[in-house]
């Protein structure tokens, strides 16, 4: 197990009485690109995930070494300046501790080690699992005494650092996520409440299509936010109390339509509609109707491709054909888009054969090996030996 190898490589390299932090991935049932719209989401956080195991040194350095995946040792002083380095991840680490700083927590030195099982570029929330553990690793190391709500407000911030400008439902479906639910997080309040997964007879399928995307690299995803907030500003010229797409009725966007550019138009009728969509499915996983919950991950799939336009040739060619297999009642690309997996659902009796199918044909059309998971809900962040 990758929590034992961690754990292990810790004590032979460090000391013998590590904190052992567990940071789950998370997938999202519905609601893309209605956080930073100050809309609905509706995320879970899963087994899947990054282990740190961590000590203070009683130095004023901080060494943080990746296990497995991108193998580097990257060392900072208190202040998060540091020498340079190659491995894409010391970025994360950087911006959460010059942040700590800012907000004149006090630090002292810290070894690490980590590594997970988290796919990177899956659409699994990686980074948000990254920064969500380290910095509560290092609240708990040092008796920073930082909640679970400050500590997503850091892990954003860091994410903003690096060239993300995202939202903050990946990082509170890491802190706040509980076992067998789903998390609906009203992104304009954040206030939150439990959705119990209610679908017995049927699974959920995670299947990567292995085409990699790193947001932060490209402008994709900040171009879909400036998208929504052209509409927005478009708006409030004759209506101030808009503050985001969550307050825009589809009515209103109509009434702008001639004076928007067509591709901010477009985006922002998927974002409306995608709020709907999550409203749609807590009820249907509340009533158990797993048809309508199949019915609302296709119709936010076609709209995220056509609409939104973040979609892949090959996710989209994943999910057209799930829709062929028997037992597969619906399917949509996760995450921010540009590649990543799709989440399936689908009838239990029928999930191996329907599994087999789409890799087949999938390899087929594309020469790329897919690769799926079967769904497990996890708890959120915590420490494994408290």
């Amino acid at each position: 197990m990758i929590k034992d190898k961690v754990v292990t490589y810790f004590k032979e390299n460090y000391s013998q009485n590590p904190l052992i932090i567990k940071a789950p991935g998370r997938v999202n049932i519905i609601g893309e690109h209605t956080d930073y719209n100050l809309g609905f989401v509706l995320p879970a956080s899963i087994e899947k995930a990054i282990y740190f195991a961590a000590q203070t040194n009683n130095t004023d350095t901080i060494n943080i070494e990746a296990f497995l995946t991108f193998k580097e040792k990257v060392s900072f002083d208190l202040k998060g300046q540091n020498e340079d380095f190659s491995a894409f991840w010391g970025k994360y680490f950087k911006a959460i501790i010059q942040i700590l700083n800012e907000k004149n927590y006090t630090l002292k030195g810290i070894d690490c080690v980590f590594g997970g099982d988290i796919p990177i570029g899956s659409g699994l929330s990686s980074s948000a699992a990254l920064c969500c553990g380290f910095t509560y690793a290092v609240s708990n190391l040092l008796g920073l005494d930082i909640s679970r709500t400050e500590i997503a407000l850091i892990a954003q911030a860091a994410e903003h650092k690096i060239g993300l400008n995202c939202g903050l439902m990946d990082q509170y479906a890491v802190l706040f996520g509980k076992k067998g639910n789903a998390l609906f997080l009203d992104c304009k309040d954040l206030q939150h409440k439990y959705v119990p997964i209610n679908l017995d007879g049927y699974s959920w399928l995670l299947i990567n299509s292995n085409v990699k995307h790193e947001l932060a690299v490209g402008n994709e995803y900040n171009d879909r936010r400036n998208s929504c907030e052209a509409i927005v500003n478009k708006i409030k010229e004759s209506n101030d109390t808009v503050a985001s797409l969550r307050d825009v009725s589809k009515e209103a966007l109509e009434k702008v339509k001639d004076f928007v550019d067509p591709v901010d138009y477009k985006r922002s009728i998927y974002i409306i509609m995608e709020n709907k969509r999550v409203e749609r499915m807590i009820t249907a996983l509340g009533d158990g109707n797993a048809s309508e919950v199949g019915k609302i991950l296709l119709e936010g799939h076609r709209s995220m491709s056509q609409d939104f336009e973040i979609s892949t040739s090959e996710i989209d060619y994943l999910v057209n054909v799930s829709q062929e297999q028997d037992g597969v009642l619906g399917s949509r690309m996760m995450g921010g888009g540009f590649g990543g997996c799709t989440i399936n659902l689908i009838k239990t009796e029928h999930l191996e054969s329907a599994q087999s199918a789409i890799e087949t044909a999938y390899k087929k059309e594309t020469g790329i090996e897919a690769e799926c998971f079967h769904l497990e809900i996890d708890d959120s962040v915590k420490i494994l030996n408290a």
